[in-house]
């Protein structure tokens, strides 16, 4: 069997940044046309000059043929002015901001500390600049357990945020809970959207635990109750345009994931495509596949959909166990597995 799909984008990211950069970029450019490329680097993309810079680096980064088009995004801090979202605006690189709460996740230590606080003449001007805000949506108060702590942002961050500014575009990424696809769905289409990772489609949190503790299985959000898996897989095979395809890739080399307090992460380039095309294919809605990877997130950001096309063919296809770089190895979802899509440029 082939499928032939719009080429899909990713929008959401980690390309990382020097030696690791260069390592990751072919595995994504060889399958997605664009990309929203998140800011947390070592420090943190926080001005429109850093993003500009940035995005050099990623084009430099690029294979020789490749017309992959990197989508830039802010980080937003305390001190975040609304002059700089602006200037982000007139670049025509920079696509939205990044909200990252203080200590949620991999380099979020210079994220928001209080939103209503520090942030809302930051959120107006994006409301006037039609600038989307890009949500980690957890709490980060320890009290708070942290399989609780997306609902618990939705109900003390997020949905205040939507009822004070309802103009503001939102996209909750890397939603995990059925709280949060109830939320979205609650939400009017084309200002509250969400972004799905396959990890949090096909695992839920046995598979950090299954056989010893898994390092490789263990991201921020971490995976949820069986429960609320199946209620992201319902809401992204419905067909509604409020969800689309966000990797949430984050690769981290193996002796950082491997050891007495590993960084949260996977890395699913490489194999993010088969696993969605699987889990349509099992829930018989590879009919809507195509909207979910390559038309809901374009749809939703204003922009055009991408022209050419992917094609997916069922046929076995053994996933690498690691792939070996000078500075280390870096450990792919389902390493050594068995997937059954395989999908190509056209």
């Amino acid at each position: 069997m082939e499928l032939t799909l719009t080429q899909p984008d990713d929008w959401h990211l980690h390309l990382r940044d020097g030696d690791l950069l260069k390592a990751v970029v072919p595995h994504s450019v060889s399958h997605y046309g664009r990309a929203i490329v998140m800011p947390n680097l070592k420090p943190p993309i926080t001005t429109t000059a850093a993003a500009v810079a940035y995005r050099e680096s990623i084009l430099k980064a690029l294979p020789a043929s490749s017309n992959f088009t990197p989508l830039m995004t802010l980080y937003l801090t305390d001190t975040t002015s609304p002059d700089e979202i602006k200037l982000a605006r007139k670049t025509g690189v920079v696509f939205a901001v990044k909200l990252y709460p203080a200590g949620a996740t991999t380099n979020s230590q210079d994220g928001v500390t209080d939103l209503f606080g520090k942030c809302v003449h930051v959120l107006e001007e994006m409301v006037e600049q039609n600038m989307p805000l890009l949500v980690h949506g957890e709490v980060t108060d320890p009290i708070v357990d942290i399989f609780d702590r997306e609902k618990v942002f939705i109900d003390t961050i997020l949905q205040p945020l939507i009822q004070r500014l309802p103009q503001l575009k939102v996209v909750m990424e890397h939603i995990t809970t059925m709280d949060a696809v109830k939320f979205v769905e609650s939400c009017k289409e084309g200002f509250v959207a969400a972004t799905v990772t396959p990890q949090h489609l096909v695992l839920n949190r046995n598979a950090l635990f299954q056989g010893g503790l898994r390092p490789h299985n263990y991201c921020l959000p971490v995976l949820k109750r069986e429960i609320h898996r199946q209620a992201v897989v319902s809401a992204v095979t419905s067909g509604s345009r409020k969800f689309f395809l966000g990797t949430d890739s984050a690769p981290h080399e193996r002796g950082r994931k491997e050891c007495a307090c590993g960084c949260a992460g996977i890395y699913n380039a490489p194999v993010a495509l088969s696993l969605y095309a699987k889990v349509f294919e099992e829930m018989g809605a590879l009919d809507k596949l195509e909207a979910f990877t390559s038309f809901n997130g374009p749809d939703f950001y204003g922009l055009p959909r991408n022209t050419s096309k992917i094609k997916l063919t069922k046929i076995p296809w053994k996933v690498p166990e690691a792939f070996s770089f000078s500075f280390g190895d870096i450990i792919p979802m389902f390493a050594g597995n068995t997937l059954e899509w395989q999908p190509s440029l056209i």
